[in-house]
């Protein structure tokens, strides 16, 4: 008995049988192979679906059916190994490109776990069939299951770059993976773009593959993280969620979350979110509420009346799992050993096992068209020899005579002998003979096609692109995930749409933002919709179009100027009343915000000194300032202008220096003058006379400012709904100071001047009414003619209503005109936006135009 006693150190034993457990676990269980991207589990279960029969456009099966057939054939390590493996494959918020299709219960990203597997139902997606695809053709090596009674596939001959698009994740001994998921149309580009140059830079093929695409969207805040990861194969990502800031009445705002971080618990996230506010951590909000359906994901925090949106959402970012850090370790299986793999090595493992399956697969069809044409070679004989044939047949005592006399007599192998035997009669027809010699021809070409393949590298590739072409037609998308390059640039701004909205203003002081598409154009003569909800002493006084990332000068009747980044105007519906203007700056409260000018930017010093705000009152006055002199406002405002104490700004345009000035009227005059005539002052002093008035009751009741008077044109509109276009040319130029020339025949019918515009045929207008009813036609519907006449009819008005104001925007046709900011050095605004922006500025006609204004300036006397 003691001779079968084996005497062993216990010390090498434990190490022994440890490292035999770790070599299991990495190789066998927790790490995914380079090539298909998947763990043992995964790949079992997808080849136990294949061997069942459950493709994509099959029936569902019940997913205990699933786990049965891979725990009895290929992985008995327990079946909640198996279901929690296939739940994932079908979670649309766990996996960027599902692999499993899933009926019933599969969990929730509140981390509700997946009904019981008696309840739900599977099948593959279609995805995975790529993955399996060609696997029957010995494109990849089999190896023994557990009891080496079946066999089961080593890899996935996988057309998909699983790896990639899909991630994995998982926990070894002494090592762990952890790898981000990716778009399908970047992987791509980027795979073809390394097949084109294999000796591309990881900085060149993150061109095309931008950065990791997550299921669940969110912002990958900063860049440097994903940069490091693809170059070394380790890196932090930060995620953020997607936030954005919705109005509500009551003049308070609520945070709508839309997106979350990937793997961040949507349930846990409010529950953290509700205790900061408990302990008072956070104090600006008074809700939290999950308003998420099968729509999407939608979180509404609300704010107190005055809480800052932008400061509360950064306590949530650094308090909550709002931003989530996403360790990225590429670590995966390589030939067998565990190796951290850059972005460039996982896209040359996956090419290189793919031009393994494609020489594997050419080689299988060949042998597969070889022995077909060796059939067919017998059969030719048997068919042009057919007497012959037949009479050996029939002298034949029996089956194996005559396969023996047929070899000796025509020189058939023991294959051709018997498919001659077991030919049909009606192979003996004439067409029959045809097609045999036709099916034999496609035989041959097919194997000249497979032997250039196998002799070519570059035609191996070039399958390559063309089945990645078709992955990419059949399941490429957009990008989920947005990406924010320098987190240091990073502020509220980078979460808002760069987007056009209508900013109103009402008579009493409240403040909205739109976006422009609310508002339909309708023909000249139209009723107008419904604008801006009012009081009855309440309408809409001012109109303005911009985009959300411009800044907005304000000017006040008093002279004083504030700002604003349109943003941080709050939204609205177009039937919404807005915001009072007074809870955004810190307006005196005898002061009236007049005008809105509307520039690129306030923090670049040549772009300040190279333009003016030229300003015009009520009197006829005119003042002309360089624009970096209002660079720097207070948040209790700064002087701009130096007025009177019976008169009051009414309009402020941006301009380069070389621009014609056109002031308006009550009486229905107009003066055209160079802004040269007007000399540079520095902000606190009065100005210089533009316009002599004529009466009492006489005033300036608009200023256009026109870089190119050749082509431009300008509209009168008068109180009553009447207005014209006339040439700039027909004003003749006068020394400012003068009386101007007459613009629209003023009568009862007509009533007073209000507005002067400069227009294009290509600019839509928008006629607003004191009532708040709001008009959109196109421009060119109003004719042109001269100076002295009345005009037509522009707006039908009900009793008692009058016109309000107008403003221009720039057709949304005629986007191929569109000036982007920045194109043109001197150009401020997107010219799409309004020229637009510039609503007494530019036809938009000359490249180097400046846009201008954005202020609507009327008066709200009774003279209305």
């Amino acid at each position: 008995m003691s001779d079968k006693i084996i005497k062993i150190n216990l010390e090498d034993e434990m190490k022994s049988s440890y490292i035999d457990y770790s070599m299991s676990v990495i190789v066998a269980r927790a790490l995914p192979d380079v090539r298909d991207g998947l763990k043992p589990v995964h790949r079992r279960a997808l080849y136990g679906m294949s061997e069942l029969g459950m493709l994509h456009n099959r029936a569902y099966k019940k997913s205990a059916r699933i786990v049965g057939e891979v725990l009895g054939k290929y992985h008995p390590h327990g079946d909640s190994a198996v279901y929690d493996t296939i739940v994932r494959m079908a979670q649309d918020f766990s996996m960027r490109y599902t692999l499993v299709d899933g009926q019933g219960n599969f969990g929730s990203v509140d981390g509700d776990s997946a009904a019981a597997m008696r309840y739900t139902e599977v099948r593959m997606e279609r995805l995975s069939e790529e993955i399996l695809s060609d696997i029957n053709k010995n494109t990849v090596d089999f190896q023994p299951n557990f009891d080496d009674t079946l066999t089961e596939p080593s890899v996935m001959p996988s057309k998909v770059p699983n790896l990639l698009i899909n991630g994995a994740s998982g926990i070894a001994v002494g090592m762990a993976t952890n790898m981000p998921p990716h778009n399908m149309t970047e992987v791509v580009n980027g795979i073809k773009a390394y097949i084109q140059d294999s000796e591309i830079e990881t900085a060149e093929l993150m061109k095309h593959i931008s950065a990791p695409d997550f299921p669940t969207g969110g912002i990958i805040y900063g860049y440097d993280g994903v940069k490091q990861a693809y170059e070394t194969g380790r890196g932090r990502v930060v995620l953020r969620a997607l936030a954005s800031v919705e109005e509500l009445r009551g003049n308070r705002e609520q945070i709508v979350v839309t997106e979350i971080p990937y793997q961040v618990n949507k349930a846990a996230l409010i529950e953290k979110i509700a205790y900061l506010v408990q302990i008072e951590k956070i104090t600006d909000i008074t809700d939290v509420r999950d308003e998420s359906d099968r729509e999407g994901m939608r979180i509404v925090i609300m704010l107190k009346r005055g809480a800052v949106p932008s400061v509360v959402l950064n306590q949530l970012y650094k308090y909550t799992q709002m931003q989530h850090t996403f360790g990225i370790n590429n670590l995966a299986l390589v030939k067998g050993r565990p190796k951290v793999l850059t972005l460039k090595d996982i896209i040359k493992h996956f090419v290189e096992h793919r031009i393994e399956v494609i020489i594997r697969r050419t080689l299988y069809d060949m042998d597969q068209a070889e022995a077909r044409a060796h059939i067919l070679e017998g059969l030719k004989i048997g068919v042009d020899n057919l007497d012959e044939v037949i009479e050996t047949i029939r002298s034949s005592k029996n089956v194996p005579v005559a396969n023996e006399r047929l070899r000796r007599r025509f020189g058939l192998s023991d294959l051709q002998a018997k498919a001659i035997l077991d030919m049909r009669l009606q192979k003996l027809t004439a067409l029959e003979r045809d097609k045999i010699d036709l099916e034999y021809k496609e035989i041959l070409d097919q194997i000249r096609e497979y032997r250039r393949i196998l002799s070519s590298r570059d035609a191996q590739k070039e399958i390559i692109v063309e089945e990645l072409d078709e992955l990419e037609k059949k399941y490429g998308d957009e990008r989920r995930t947005q990406i924010i390059h320098s987190a240091d640039d990073f502020n509220i701004e980078d979460m808002i749409a760069d987007e056009d909205v209508v900013v109103t203003i009402s008579n009493t002081g409240f403040i909205k933002r739109t976006p422009v598409s609310g508002y339909r154009r309708q023909k000249r003569g139209g009723s107008g919709m419904k604008g801006a909800t009012t009081k009855d002493d309440e309408y809409v006084e001012h109109l303005f179009v911009a985009t959300n990332h411009n800044y907005i000068l304000f000017f006040t009747k008093n002279g004083k100027c504030y700002w604003l980044k349109v943003y941080e105007i709050p939204e609205g519906s177009r039937l919404s009343r807005g915001r009072a203007i007074v809870n955004l700056i810190e307006i005196e409260k005898d002061d009236k915000v007049q005008a809105f000018v509307p520039v690129k930017t306030l923090d670049d010093e040549n772009y300040t000194q190279a333009h003016n705000i030229i300003m015009a009152t009520d009197k006829g006055v005119v003042k002309k300032t360089s624009l970096d002199a209002y660079s720097r406002p207070r948040k209790n405002g700064i002087m701009a202008i130096k007025v009177d104490d019976d008169d009051r700004l009414l309009s402020a345009s941006l301009t380069d220096g070389n621009s014609t000035i056109l002031l308006g009227a009550k009486n229905g005059r107009a003066i055209r003058f160079k802004e040269t005539d007007v000399r540079l002052m520095g902000r606190n002093t009065r100005g210089v006379r533009g316009i002599s008035l004529t009466g009492k009751d006489d005033k300036v009741v608009d200023m256009v400012v026109i870089k190119n008077t050749r082509d431009a044109s300008v509209l009168a509109l008068s109180e009553h709904g009447y207005g014209k276009r006339s040439l700039v040319e027909d004003y003749r130029e006068q020394t400012r100071g003068g009386k101007g020339v007459i613009t629209l025949k003023i009568t009862p019918k007509t009533g007073s001047l209000i507005a002067l515009k400069e227009v294009s045929d290509n600019d839509d207008l928008m006629i607003i009414t004191e009532k708040g009813k709001i008009i959109r036609m196109h421009s060119k519907d109003i004719r042109s003619m001269g100076r002295n006449t009345q005009g037509v009819r522009m707006m039908k008005l009900g009793s008692e209503d009058t016109i309000s104001g107008i403003t221009r925007v720039v057709s949304e046709d005629d986007t191929d005109s569109v000036k982007k900011v920045g194109d043109q050095e001197d150009v401020d605004l997107t010219k799409g936006t309004a020229d637009a922006n510039n609503i007494s500025g530019n036809n938009g006609d000359d490249e180097n135009s400046d846009s201008g204004t954005g202020q609507l300036g009327f008066d709200d006397s009774d003279e209305r």
